[in-house]
């Protein structure tokens, strides 16, 4: 007894123990490799395989073959965490940055007393999340317009960026414009918004400029240092000249309008105007002839197309019946000019005859 305990220290002891680092995106699932090279090809019912994190929790056991959850700690028991026997690994599933950390694996074989070690395994777990294309957004309250105060911003990633600044390219130079990065992290993700801000004052209205925001974060790849992710550019045109508008004091423009609607009023009345029929040399001798005839007749003779002259000529013609009428009375009574005086009387007789004398 004493013997196989004296083993079993000297192989935790004396044992090597191999390492090895795994990545894994935010949201994502996490391998936890054991690395376990089985070769005698021991059955799972005969081993005792079970992973740590860093405070010693258990996170998933695999007892004699089977899945076994009494000593697994209760912030790992609904993480969903799956056993691949082809590949020795563990599967944990929807990481979080609080998974990052060292995990151990330990393969145990087990005996009729005892279980002895036979492969440990400690595994560092990243986890990162890629920042958003960074973004730039203009601030038009600037007090001029020559001026430019501009903000770039990113979100949701981990860890923190390495550094954060404006470049600024022109025609014939291109300057970077370092800035005081604003980083503000979640309490429960744990992820990272980050901001700076640029106000430019040197612009020139014959000036074409391009801005661009550049974000660097540490590289998640060992053989690179860094990884910088770039915005939009931002340009600036050069300003021209406009136009003066017109103004756009109320009073003007009511006041134009006023004008407009007069003079279209007097040009329908001068139209209107125009198209009415005037009075020609002719028809003004016609009514002179008739007005100074001896029975001054109303109206004109003369025939003209037209409404107006329909109506003179219907006027002419009862006029001219009334003029007939008058005449044949005038016939009617005799003229006492050269004419003696007659006096007939009449005499009654027995015989109806009639007796004149002649003064």
């Amino acid at each position: 007894m004493e013997l196989k305990t004296f083993l079993v220290m000297a192989v935790l002891l004396f044992g090597v123990e191999a390492s090895i680092k795994t990545l894994a995106y935010f949201g994502e699932t996490a391998n936890l490799p054991c690395n376990f090279i089985n070769a005698e090809n021991i059955s799972l019912d005969e081993l005792v395989v079970f992973w740590q994190d860093g405070k010693d929790r258990v996170v998933y056991e695999l007892y004699q073959g089977k899945k076994k959850t009494d000593n697994v700690n209760s912030m790992y028991k609904d993480r969903h965490i799956r056993f691949d026997k082809e590949n020795w690994t563990i599967r944990l599933h929807n990481v979080e940055i609080k998974d990052s950390g060292n995990y151990k694996c330990f393969v145990h074989r087990r005996s009729s007393k005892v279980l002895i070690p036979m492969h440990t395994m400690n595994i560092e777990l990243s986890v990162v999340a890629n920042f958003s294309q960074p973004a730039i957004k203009e601030d038009f309250n600037s007090s001029g317009k020559s001026d430019i105060n501009l903000t770039c911003f990113s979100t949701q990633g981990y860890p923190q960026p390495k550094a954060m600044y404006f470049l600024l390219k022109t025609e014939n130079s291109t300057t970077k414009y370092p800035a005081t990065m604003e980083k503000y992290q979640d309490n429960i993700t744990e992820l990272y918004n980050v901001s700076i801000s640029l106000y430019y004052t040197e612009l020139h209205n014959t000036t074409k400029i391009s801005i661009q925001c550049v974000l660097c974060v540490a590289d998640a790849q060992p053989e690179r240092t860094e990884m910088c992710y770039f915005s939009k550019p931002y340009v600036k045109d050069p300003e021209k000249s406009e136009p003066r508008s017109p103004p756009k004091d109320p009073i003007v423009w009511i006041a134009v309008t006023l004008l407009l609607v007069s003079a279209v009023f007097f040009l329908v009345l001068w139209k209107k105007k125009k198209r009415q029929p005037s009075l020609s040399h002719e028809d003004h001798e016609c009514g002179e002839s008739v007005l100074q005839g001896p029975h001054l007749l109303c109206g004109y003779f003369c025939y003209r197309p037209g409404g107006r002259q329909n109506r003179l000529k219907v006027e002419l013609e009862e006029t001219e019946k009334a003029k007939h009428r008058v005449k044949d009375n005038v016939l009617a009574i005799p003229v006492e000019e050269d004419m003696p005086d007659v006096n007939i009387s009449k005499t009654p007789s027995s015989d109806d005859n009639s007796a004149a004398s002649i003064n």
